[in-house]
């Protein structure tokens, strides 16, 4: 059949139409046809309206470390329980310049999952409890501080909060320009000595802020009385992403006992009983020191077996020797990690090592003591019978860590006469 000049005329222009017609629709257009056959790139939203468009935020990305901070950018964890000293070494690190520092970041897990219990020994509510704190750890190394929102209470309202456990424990969320306040140096210096101030005078903690920080330090640091053992820690220790080195601070479970009856009054009230009467109360619950021990025993027997993941990762740490050596021993740790020790470490060493030993016993989360005298002083403060009892409870640990036993109550009370053993506890590299 033939076509005349006037049909094949009427074609092109149809043609050349719908070709128009589907370029101006592809070019206004693009990702809704990208997504209508399921090809479309990630982190772009469809206008599903000309008249009002929208976008979809793009999942959130990984925060832009300063890329030379990310090659050298250490991450450090202190894995104590409490009364152990664990305060004080995480001063050791919250006073270098370069450190983004943590003080108990972990209570808010144990606060929102397990309000009622400080160290669950039941497994399942473990398990939970580990698996959040594990989750939280990673994310805090990796300046996301909006993941500790989901477990502050109340909840964070515009990232900002008051109910930060301890913030005034860190300088970096005490300083500019976290802390907004317009301050002199009079007035920063009495927030970075004095936790309460620091909350009354810089005003809600910026989450935002303070991760931003967090991104322009070289290195992070957290303390955590809140995870049992150092296999609790093994998937990070082993994300090399990370480069995680943990520093476990043990000490003698005589004197964490006799420092907790003397911090925790209602708790530990049972055991006060016990001393001032010298009868040892039938429903006193055994098993608030029977944990520490078991759970120190695990961990550093794992740990001193020298598994492989741990190789460059661990650092065992004695509180006694560090109060009697502190100097010596804080060079000792930032060796094993690679840092140098920076003046205002050892300045802040020397003004809190030589305290008043009376002022440490009436203040209870002070740093600031005679860190030697303190050492050994629990033998002033328990009855023989309780260590007695202790000792037995936890006889492989003290001699896994080198602690002596006392079989007699004046052996107990000769201060001249030290409990620690010489020993040296060299790093797994």
């Amino acid at each position: 059949m033939q076509c005349s000049w006037k049909s094949m005329m009427l074609l092109a222009l149809a043609s050349i139409a719908i070709q128009y017609t589907a370029i101006r629709t592809f070019s206004t257009k693009p990702l809704s046809l990208l997504y209508s056959v399921g090809l479309a790139p990630t982190g772009h939203a469809v206008n599903c309206c000309d008249e009002t468009p929208s976008r979809t935020p793009s999942p959130p990305s990984s925060p832009s470390l300063d890329s030379n901070n990310t090659d050298k950018r250490t991450h450090i964890l202190i894995l104590a329980t409490t009364r152990s000293g664990s305060s004080f070494v995480g001063q050791l690190f919250n006073q270098h310049p370069e450190m983004f520092y943590m003080f108990e970041p972990l209570y808010h897990v144990q606060l929102a999952l397990l309000p009622r219990l400080s160290q669950s020994r039941n497994m399942a509510e473990r398990r939970v409890m580990l698996g959040a704190a594990r989750e939280l750890l990673g994310s805090l190394y990796h300046c996301h501080l909006s993941s500790l929102e989901s477990y502050i209470r109340p909840r964070p309202s515009n990232h900002s909060t008051y109910k930060l456990f301890r913030r005034g424990a860190s300088r970096s969320l005490c300083s500019p320009p976290v802390c907004e306040a317009p301050l002199g140096q009079e007035g920063q210096s009495l927030v970075l000595a004095d936790e309460g101030e620091c909350v009354r005078r810089c005003g809600p903690l910026n989450l935002s802020l303070a991760a931003e920080v967090c991104r322009s330090k070289r290195h992070a640091a957290i303390k955590t009385v809140r995870i049992p053992q150092i296999s609790d820690l093994r998937a990070l220790i082993e994300d090399r992403r990370l480069n995680l080195k943990v520093v476990q601070l043990v000490r003698d479970p005589r004197g964490i006992l006799a420092s907790r009856i003397e911090t925790f009054r209602d708790t530990y009230r049972l055991w006060r009983l016990w001393r001032a009467t010298g009868r040892r109360p039938h429903n006193l619950d055994l098993g608030q020191i029977n944990a520490v021990c078991e759970d120190f025993l695990k961990s550093v027997s794992t740990a001193l077996s020298r598994p492989a993941w741990l190789r460059g990762r661990y650092m065992l740490l004695r509180y006694e020797d560090l109060a009697r050596f502190p100097l010596k021993k804080a060079r000792e740790l930032y060796s094993f990690l690679g840092l140098d020790l920076d003046h205002s470490v050892k300045d802040w060493i020397i003004n809190n090592t030589r305290g008043s030993s009376d002022l440490s016993s009436r203040q209870k989360f002070t740093t600031v003591r005679d860190s030697a005298a303190n050492a050994e002083n629990w033998r002033l403060k328990l009855s023989f019978d309780m260590v007695a009892y202790t000792q037995t409870a936890c006889q492989p640990l003290l001699e896994l860590l080198g602690y002596k036993r006392v079989l007699h109550p004046r052996e107990l009370r000769n201060l001249s006469h030290s409990l620690v053993e010489d020993r040296t506890f060299h790093p797994f590299l």
